[in-house]
């Protein structure tokens, strides 16, 4: 069995019986941890993902020691300035041996490949039960506030705006030749306009 749990911002698989060391936890050596953070939990044929996390899923945890990385040189250099800067760095970290993982018993999880059954998540339940899409006609019968301009079947019109509703400034208008006024659309001038 293993599990993916988060803690300081990173992911870790997990099994029974593994020591891994993580960002620095405020627990004293020999205390026990709880990590409720679990998403994904699994063994050899099931798994069961998180959407973030697993419901009623954790991970028991011993502290074994409190510790320190091995020393990162951070070295930076200026060329043809005679400057140079080194230090170290030692990150601070805690040791901790998985005890248990907990699946989380009443969220039951389906094979690998296959559908939920009745006791699976809400979603996968209703489509092995064969329920029926949203369908296109009962999105149209709700008014959606998105847009600013109407059309006349009154559905609304997203990023456009009617003619009607926009004129075209002046001065886009295309310029006609002397003597000859252009219409309102500026694409044919009209004739003998004095």
């Amino acid at each position: 069995m293993f599990a993916v749990i988060r803690t300081g911002g990173k992911q870790y698989r997990v099994t029974p019986n593994a020591v891994l060391k993580v960002e620095k936890l405020p627990a004293e050596p020999g205390t026990t941890i709880t990590f409720t953070d679990v998403l994904a939990v699994g063994d050899a044929s099931t798994i069961t993902l998180g959407a973030p996390v697993v419901a009623g899923a954790s991970v028991t945890a011993t502290v074994l020691a409190q510790d320190r990385l091995d020393k990162v040189i951070i070295f930076k250099k200026r060329r043809r300035q005679n400057s140079r800067r080194k230090n170290g760095h030692r990150q601070h970290v805690t040791v901790l041996r998985v005890a248990d993982i907990n699946s989380g018993a009443e969220v039951a999880s389906a094979p690998v490949g296959e559908t939920a059954d009745e006791s699976g998540s809400p979603l996968a339940a209703e489509i092995a039960d064969g329920a029926a899409p949203v369908l296109e006609s009962e999105i149209a019968a709700e008014p959606m506030p998105v847009g600013d301009a109407a059309d006349e079947s009154g559905s609304t019109v997203v990023g456009e705006v009617a003619a009607e509703a926009a004129p075209t400034p002046v001065s886009e208008t295309a310029a006609a030749p002397a003597g000859e006024t252009a219409d309102e659309s500026g694409s044919a001038p009209i004739e003998g306009a004095d």
